[in-house]
């Protein structure tokens, strides 16, 4: 740098740094624009710090309110009217009338029977399946992972598909259940008409699509258990049973009563595998109405009969069912958090 350049250069910095100058002088009025700037800046930071996690979950409610707080609300007050589907603008205030109809109504009752009678014959049979399963894919084998994919498959599977098999599989002619009843000596049974059969069967399909589903959370919470239990286990002298019995079972406890209450709802709002086992009759649970469930009750007085506000009754009892579930796991829950 030759002496003059120098000279200039110590000018400009004794000018930007005289005495009384504010920083940022020598620049014009770059200064009070910048420190405006900085202050807008530290604002956005501020109103994106607070309003980003309310940006970022306001789809979720957003869609929520939409999807299931308007329609619940909307259902709730449909309950409390006469409705017909044929005339939605003309709505008659009748108050509790039809609640009280759904105790007065035989079909009520049935429907309610009948899905707990399903809930009962398809939840422990699947459940324990599950249990048994896990417990066999906790240990070593080969192919263990192919063995978890073929459990998850028929809960991949669509209920019209595996309706549609199990269909055929409980038909009365050429069907293969019955076929193999008649090796075993016993005669045909026709699995629509017969109260038990049509059931039993309807539960078949719900047993078959969960089981592997159960399966798997069994696995996961069976992994969870620390292996120093069954190592000492081992060191007693308890074999596979007893570890099962006294280790694995106790662990899972809470998965297994999660499954349970979860298996419950999904059995109280059972819908999709009677309404397409039972072909045409399948709103009405049968011809005479021998599997039809509370969602099928529903769906037959909104839609085929067209009284919505007696469908909607029926779907805030179902909904006040849930509840009662819901309040019996807390309960049971704290029970045995205080157990433990």
């Amino acid at each position: 740098m030759t002496g003059s350049e120098e000279a200039l250069a110590h000018s400009a910095s004794s000018a930007e740094a005289a005495p009384g100058n504010p920083p940022g002088a020598a620049r014009g009025a770059h200064g009070p624009g910048g420190a405006a700037a900085d202050s807008w800046r530290s604002r956005l930071y501020r109103w994106d710090m607070k309003g980003s996690p309310y940006a970022f979950v306001a789809p979720f409610f957003i869609l929520f309110g939409a999807f299931t707080l308007v329609p619940l609300l909307y259902t709730a007050w449909y309950s409390l009217h006469n409705v017909q589907l044929s005339s939605l603008d003309h709505q008659t205030w009748t108050g509790l009338d039809n609640y009280k109809n759904l105790l007065s109504s035989d079909f009520f009752w049935n429907a309610l029977k009948n899905t707990f009678t399903i809930g009962v014959i398809s939840t422990v049979p699947q459940l324990l399946a599950a249990l048994g399963l896990a417990h066999m894919l906790n240990y070593r084998l080969r192919g263990s992972t192919v063995w978890r994919v073929v459990m998850l498959t028929p809960y991949a599977t669509s209920v019209a598909a595996a309706t549609l098999v199990f269909t055929l599989l409980y038909s009365w002619d050429g069907g293969m259940v019955n076929w193999l009843l008649h090796f075993a000596g016993v005669g045909p049974v026709n699995w629509r008409e017969s109260d038990w059969g049509s059931q039993f069967a309807v539960s078949s399909i719900v047993v078959w699509r969960w089981t592997g589903y159960n399966a798997l959370i069994y696995l996961a919470a069976m992994q969870a258990i620390p292996a120093d239990l069954y190592e000492s286990a081992a060191i007693d002298g308890a074999g596979r049973w007893q570890q099962f019995r006294h280790v694995t079972v106790p662990q899972l406890r809470p998965t297994i009563l999660f499954t349970v209450v979860v298996s419950t709802i999904g059995a109280t709002q059972l819908f999709g595998e009677p309404l397409l086992f039972g072909g045409v009759s399948g709103s009405k649970g049968g011809s005479e109405h021998q599997y039809q469930t509370l969602g099928l009750y529903m769906y037959d007085q909104g839609w085929i009969v067209g009284n919505l506000g007696k469908a909607s009754a029926i779907a805030w009892s179902m909904f006040l069912i849930l509840l009662i579930i819901a309040a019996v796991n807390l309960l049971l829950t704290r029970r045995l958090r205080k157990s433990q």
